[in-house]
């Protein structure tokens, strides 16, 4: 019989209770520190029921609390006993304040420091020192004692990732990151990221959902030797020949081993993205801590030529499948028949199922009717999916891994007859993504200073929309890869050649409609500008596929905007047609049509 949640808060009661803890903090998060967390790994899920993205509890001896974000205040009602907790913002509410203010001096808050970074860590530590409070580093997570029938990870092995495909060998790539290590001035790194390790190694794997990376930490040394501590019932016959000489294979259980023989040694992680757990070890064995970002983050953002032309292979597929669906769900909607949102989706997913070359998507499809596209990360598998109805507008942002790269896109579609309002919006939409994919920017450039290309039009008009312009892409990886984005408080990392990244710039009415669109693009050198004095980048759109003119008020756009969506379907007509026929061909040739 399944434990309830409130046997299940009395099991970490207990735990508390031998630890004389006043306070047991649960992130969402895995000690992976990754977007996706495996299922044996969602240790918020059991303790709380919630299933959202993001969010934190805290359990007291005599309460509970979950903290969540706008994105799920409805859903946390549904899901969460308010019986059991009370619900607050993630955001409004900072959690270590709180508690500062909801328990007495000498109270003493545990964690699991492996689902921590360091600087959360530290700065936690720090502020409850000085409410005379303290923060207690557990040596086992309460819920894994008690998580009966705790689903197992899968036994799928891992990916050789074909160095062809890769563009250069493991043995290449940790030789150029073992000097970047010396150059921070470390001899060891830490690479923490799933898909870090695997970047560098040429290898992929199941061990995620959405991510197709195995799970493990590595040790990365300044000459390019590296030890990846992971399942090793995971790892291939001809794994070692595959990834070169200088690399050696532990079991997981070995890292606090090897952590703890670092005395003396310089260890380069990043405190903002690294748990806590190793770092502490590490420097609790007399290892010095040199604080830096992820030295492979920068190289594997930067793809090269044979990433890109992989990227380029599959967004051509990706462009023919999500077209055919594009395609269906016309003829669907002349026929008169509304499907809900779950099978739109289901439907999409079939035809990049016949690829050969498809592995899963690249993350939750977002197939959303009406005014549920107006939560910009709607998710129809948290409740009763919604069925079409006509005059209205259909969002889908979806995405697939394939073996040669990662997509994702968004489309913005007319379900019947949609109101001159809905087409004003779709078009100042519209006006911002050509903006931003026709920029021009020197060396140098951030994202933060291109957001506003993308959001100029909607602003003029008294509009916006609260999430990033862009996301960095991986090449069969991180469908959100860092250190590369486009937002209004970005970092401070430049754009450069060989990065992917998204265009898309939306809209949101509550309980109305919602509008995105999104493209993929990769950064490359502008060689069209004559005469210009500095390196000047430009994007080049990756996804191919036609956006519905039907939604496009023609007399919002100059021609220069008519002549770039008219080129841009131009472009899409001569890549797709040649790899569809009959009806589905005719559609294409329908939908590119010049405005």
């Amino acid at each position: 019989m399944s434990q309830t949640i409130a046997s299940r808060l009395a099991a970490i009661r207990s735990e508390m209770a031998k630890a004389d803890l006043d306070a047991f903090i649960i992130p969402r998060a895995d000690e992976y520190l990754g977007e996706y967390v495996p299922e044996r790994n969602e240790r918020l899920h059991w303790a709380t029921g919630f299933t959202g993205s993001a969010g934190m509890a805290i359990v007291l001896k005599d309460s509970a609390t979950i903290f969540i974000d706008g994105r799920y205040t409805v859903q946390v009602r549904q899901q969460v006993d308010a019986s059991q907790f009370d619900y607050l913002s993630l955001h409004e509410v900072p959690q270590i304040p709180w508690l500062t203010e909801t328990l007495g001096a000498g109270s003493k808050i545990g964690v699991d420091a492996r689902l921590h970074t360091l600087a959360w860590f530290e700065q936690a530590d720090a502020e409850l020192t000085k409410a005379d409070m303290s923060l207690v580093s557990l040596a086992e997570n309460p819920i894994d004692i008690h998580w009966q029938d705790r689903p197992q990870l899968t036994t799928a092995p891992a990916i050789l990732f074909d160095a062809d495909g890769a563009g250069k060998s493991s043995l290449q790539k940790r030789t150029e990151i073992g000097a970047a290590i010396a150059k921070a001035g470390a001899e060891v790194a830490l690479i923490a990221a799933l898909d870090s390790f695997c970047w560098l190694l040429n290898l992929r794997g199941s061990d995620v959902p959405r991510l197709p990376v195995i799970l493990g930490s590595a040790l990365l040394n300044a000459n390019g030797d590296m030890t990846l501590f992971t399942d090793l019932n995971k790892l291939p016959r001809g794994t070692l020949d595959h990834v070169g000489p200088g690399v050696d294979f532990k079991a997981e259980s070995e890292l606090e081993t090897a952590l703890s023989a670092l005395d003396g040694v310089k260890l380069l992680a990043d405190p903002n993205a690294a748990n806590a757990w190793s770092q502490l070890t590490a420097r609790a064995a007399g290892a010095k801590l040199v604080a830096g970002l992820d030295p492979v983050a920068l190289p594997k953002a930067q793809k090269n030529a044979a990433e890109l032309a992989g990227m380029r292979a599959c967004h051509v597929r990706d462009g023919v499948a999500v077209s055919r669906f594009l395609a269906w769900l016309d003829a669907e909607v002349d026929a008169g028949k509304m499907h809900d949102e779950a099978t739109l989706a289901d439907k999409l997913e079939s035809f990049r199922l016949q690829d050969p070359l498809y592995r899963e998507p690249s993350f939750d499809t977002i197939s959303a009717v009406g005014a549920n596209a107006a939560m910009c990360h709607y998710n129809h598998n948290n409740g009763t999916p919604a069925r079409m109805t006509m005059n209205s507008i259909y969002l889908v942002d979806s995405g697939a891994q394939y073996l040669d790269g990662t997509t994702d896109v968004t489309r913005t579609l007319a379900i019947g007859q949609v109101t001159a309002e809905q087409r004003k919006m779709v078009t100042l939409v519209l006006k911002g993504h050509i903006a931003l994919d026709s920029a021009h920017f020197p060396k140098g450039t951030t994202g933060q200073q291109l957001d506003a290309f993308a959001r100029q039009y909607l602003w003029q008009h008294g509009f916006d929309y609260d999430h990033g312009t862009g996301h960095g892409v991986g090449h069969f990886l991180n469908v959100h890869e860092g250190p590369q984005r486009i937002g209004k408080n970005s970092n401070g990392v430049p754009l450069l050649p060989g990065m992917v990244v998204s265009n898309e710039p939306g809209y949101y009415r509550a309980d109305g409609f919602g509008i995105r669109l999104e493209n993929l693009v990769a950064i490359q050198h502008c060689a069209a500008l004559a005469g210009a004095e500095r390196e000047m980048y430009e994007f080049d759109a990756l996804t191919l596929i036609p956006m519905d003119a039907r939604l496009i008020d023609k007399t919002l756009l100059t021609q220069t905007e008519i002549d770039w969506f008219n080129h841009y379907h131009a472009r899409v007509l001569a890549t797709l047609a040649p790899l569809m026929t009959g009806a589905e061909l005719a559609w294409l040739e329908r939908a590119t049509q010049a405005i």
